[in-house]
């Protein structure tokens, strides 16, 4: 008799194989969405989920899309969130309508019905949540131009969810004299103000007393009671529970608390997240697509070229580039977690049977698969390395003694001693990782470009005393420079060079300090190998001292000569060579010694007494 394999197993099983498939993928480029999915599909007949609980797994893993929406809406203030009603209710209302106008009549052709026709062009105008917020968090896209109009129409799309399951018992057989629930409605509103009006006046005093009591543990159950709170409350009310994690994220995002619950959340979002990707491969019923296989590759494309056909020219008509518009519609044309929602609610009101349902669901799997493909071709048709339209910061509050551009590791180190002096400083960065990290940490740190004046303006450049370039590439810093020198002449820069060419480059164009990021590391680094080799401290400050000196003598007389010969506009005629301040002994001039003898300071370290012994480096 065939056994079946124990829960446990199973959990080691999909655990094991999202770990392993998710690494493989995202080593070859492909990302772990399309691992993940992988996985689902390879485990799924080895654990005959199909017959017993895939529901259950796909319902768990949908917590990790209810996770993703709170954090989302953690970083959005309420403010930023309504920059963004235009594509919200805008671009967000004409892509549901029009693509799922679209989608219906064409299906209008088959034997379905009108009702089941309809059911499935709107299911199937929606598209992956989870999918496509997970690729832009992954790309560090989320929050470009392109990122956030594709984060508005899923926005929306996470919205028309609610009616069009309330549609469904009105479309059902018999189910034409319905009306609709007043009492329903009414309730559904009731719920949405009581999550408002708790999140801006009971959370933050919850947290606050939670805070005092210096338990981690009970704030991280709070902060997983207050998202799943919020999801439940929205759920019952007929929203979905994304919906309400994401507005009980958005009425937090202005909390002192925003980044530890950020913190707290963001392991538990990963790992269901996942658990979602796989469910969603395990839900796949191998007999349907071996029996339909054709039906499904064709279904699928068509599915993806439709919807990117109406979305691309609808983010024109909205007034966005074309870039962002290409990019947009590449990233959202699969079917979505909500379509198996929809799907399954339809089959149970007869709309249409189980088959038709099952085959839906490989259609929606099968355009998720595609979509990292369909990202990746957005990325190189629109021009892998143009640079995205960055959003505008919220500069609220900026604006310090010091203003810091760049905060890589360079930076970073450097605001530590600053900090530590007690002075305020505001920090400019381009990538949404290292302001994601810092932001935990509570640095006054903002995304946005130093090579824009306005930018730089918002972030209040006027106030600052002194402007720290820290960039990493010598391009970017020049551009920076040459930019605040031109816009803001008063301003004292304090700059991070590259190399000896570069900081030669800084000099002529005027900065009050610049420092090579290997100088003084490297002659701390020569001091303590002498240390080790048994030189006495004052003598190695001696001899650190001396290079340091002779070696900004130089810089100054490569300066003056680079001046002279291009009369001031150019540095040097060419690059300057580099080459040693204290020069190798030559052969004829080295100290004699028996072959196979080690060095003499080495033999002289060697033979001391033990009380002379060298310092440990």
């Amino acid at each position: 008799m065939e056994q079946t394999v124990p829960l446990f197993l199973e959990i080691l099983l999909i655990l094991g194989g999202g770990i392993l498939a998710g690494t493989l993928f995202k080593r070859i480029g492909l990302g772990t969405v399309l691992g993940y999915l992988f996985a689902g599909i390879v485990l799924g007949p080895l654990l005959r989920v199909v017959e017993s609980g895939q529901n259950e797994i796909l319902h768990i893993g949908e917590l990790g899309v209810v996770f993703l929406l709170f954090i989302i809406g953690l970083e959005l203030k309420p403010s930023r969130l309504w920059s963004l009603r235009r594509q919200i209710f805008g671009l967000g209302l004409a892509q549901v309508l029009l693509t799922g106008a679209a989608l219906t009549a064409a299906l209008a052709f088959l034997p379905l019905g009108w009702r089941a026709a309809c059911v499935i062009g709107f299911g199937f105008a929606l598209s992956s949540t989870a999918f496509a917020l997970q690729l832009l968090e992954e790309a560090g896209e989320l929050n470009t131009r392109f990122g956030q109009t594709s984060f508005s129409v899923l926005l929306f799309q996470d919205l028309a969810i609610v009616p069009l399951l309330a549609a469904l018992p009105i479309l059902a057989p018999g189910g034409g004299d319905a009306g609709i629930d007043v009492r329903a409605v009414g309730m559904s509103f009731a719920a949405l103000g009581a999550l408002v009006l708790s999140g801006r006046y009971l959370i933050n005093p919850l947290f606050r007393i939670l805070a005092n009591s210096g338990a981690r543990e009970v704030m991280i159950g709070a902060a997983l009671f207050v998202v799943l709170a919020s999801a439940l409350l929205m759920a019952l009310a007929g929203f979905s529970m994304a919906m309400g994690a994401f507005i009980a994220g958005v009425l937090l995002a202005e909390s002192n608390y925003r980044h530890e619950l950020e913190a707290n959340i963001d392991p538990f979002r990963g790992l269901l997240l996942g658990l979602f990707f796989i469910a969603v491969g395990l839900s796949l019923d191998i007999t349907v697509i071996a029996d339909n296989w054709w039906i499904i590759l064709l279904a699928a494309p068509a599915l993806m070229l439709v919807k990117a056909a109406v979305l691309f020219p609808l983010c024109l008509l909205f007034g966005e580039s074309r870039q962002t518009a290409l990019r947009t519609a590449l990233i959202l044309p699969q079917g979505g977690e909500f379509a198996f929602v929809l799907f399954s609610a339809a089959s149970s009101a007869a709309i249409f049977d189980g088959q038709i349902g099952s085959l839906l669901v490989s259609v929606v799997t099968l355009s998720m698969a595609l979509t990292p493909l369909t990202a990746y071709l957005g990325r190189r048709l629109s021009g892998e390395d143009a640079e995205l339209e960055e959003l505008e910061e919220d500069f609220a509050g900026a604006g310090a003694d010091i203003l810091m551009i760049g905060f890589s590791r360079f930076g970073q180190m450097a605001a530590q001693v600053l900090l530590s002096s007690g002075y305020d400083m505001t920090i400019l960065d381009s990538s949404a990782e290292r302001i994601k990290s810092a932001g935990r940490f509570g640095f006054r740190i903002y995304f946005g470009s130093g090579l824009r004046r306005d930018v730089l303006a918002a972030a209040g450049i006027r106030q600052a005393k002194v402007v720290l370039v820290c960039t990493n590439k010598p391009e970017i810093t020049n551009g920076v420079v040459d930019l605040i020198r031109s816009e803001f002449p008063e301003t004292r820069l304090f700059v991070r060079s590259y190399d000896r060419n570069h900081s030669l480059s800084l000099r002529e164009r005027g900065v009050a300090f610049e420092l090579r990021e290997t100088l003084e590391s490297a002659l701390r680094f020569g001091g303590e190998t002498l240390r080790e080799l048994g030189f006495e401290p004052e003598r190695i400050e001696e001899i650190v001292d001396d290079v340091r000196r002779r070696d900004a003598e130089r810089l100054a007389l490569q300066q003056a000569r680079g001046a002279g010969v291009g009369g001031g506009s150019v540095l040097a005629p060419s690059r300057v060579s580099p080459e040693p301040l204290t020069r190798p002994r030559r052969a004829d001039g080295a100290v004699r010694q028996p072959r196979g003898a080690p060095p003499r300071h080495l033999q002289e370290a060697a033979d001391r007494q033990p009380s002379e012994a060298a310092p440990p480096a």
